[in-house]
């Protein structure tokens, strides 16, 4: 099941502007990525996925950020990953919590759902070969990030390779472009550019195991590095007086 909406913003891109898919969660990554494809030029089509996540609140902050930052268009693709489980995001396994820099930075963590990144970049394709366009964007990062194996340069140079070879554009001698500008940076750097763009963070939501009223926990991981970002810029995070 796909919904999908357009997103009404006063500074929207022109219609004759170059086309990109933006992935978007309800993330700080993905909130900036979708802000820097916009500043680079792009009419934003951002895809939010119901892919059986437990936090349900993702999906209300997907459509505020889309709105906020100007995408044109916002569909919300309905797939069902609880099928298959293994990971605490889609099966019922705790979410941890607490956890030390070292202990994130020592293998895979049970908050990885398998092969998301793929999927979603599967249908991110499929939405571009349809709109014309030749631009992907996804907000994937290598440094303060969970270990997840599909947040790393070489799954990026892979699925670009995919790209180039399992459609008709690719067929016929264009060519795809993966972007993910956020690859290198760390968190306080994410948030530093987004805010230079005009970023609401205050709007987004990056916790595992968000409370009622998509309240973060503030001790996942995903709470942890998002703390670790804002503290070292030396700024409060807006979300959490909301």
């Amino acid at each position: 099941m796909i919904r999908s909406a357009q997103a009404k913003h006063p500074n929207a891109p022109a219609s004759e502007a170059r086309k990109a898919v933006v992935l978007l969660s309800c993330g700080l990554d993905s909130a900036t990525v979708l802000a820097i494809a916009r500043a680079r030029g792009f009419a934003c089509h951002a895809l939010s996925f119901r892919y059986g996540q437990h936090h349900r609140a993702e999906l209300g902050a997907a459509r505020r950020i889309a709105r906020a930052l100007g995408a044109v268009a916002h569909k919300t693709v309905r797939i069902d990953l609880r099928a298959f489980g293994g990971s605490a995001l889609t099966a019922d396994i705790p979410v941890p919590k607490n956890r030390s820099t070292r202990e994130m930075e020592r293998g895979i963590p049970i908050t990885y759902v398998p092969a998301r990144n793929t999927v979603f970049l599967s249908f991110a394709l499929a939405w571009a070969e349809v709109l014309g366009a030749r631009d992907i964007f996804i907000g994937v990062n290598a440094l303060d990030f969970s270990g997840y194996p599909d947040c790393r340069p070489a799954f990026i140079r892979a699925f670009q390779r995919l790209a180039d070879r399992a459609t008709r554009i690719g067929a016929e001698g264009g060519r795809f472009r993966i972007h993910a500008p956020l690859m290198k940076w760390n968190k306080a750097e994410i948030i530093r550019a987004g805010l230079a763009l005009g970023v609401d963070y205050g709007i987004t939501l990056s916790c595992y195991d968000p409370g009622p009223g998509g309240r973060p926990c503030g001790r996942c991981d995903a709470c942890l590095l998002r703390a670790k970002g804002f503290r070292e810029l030396g700024i409060p995070d807006p979300a959490l007086n909301r």
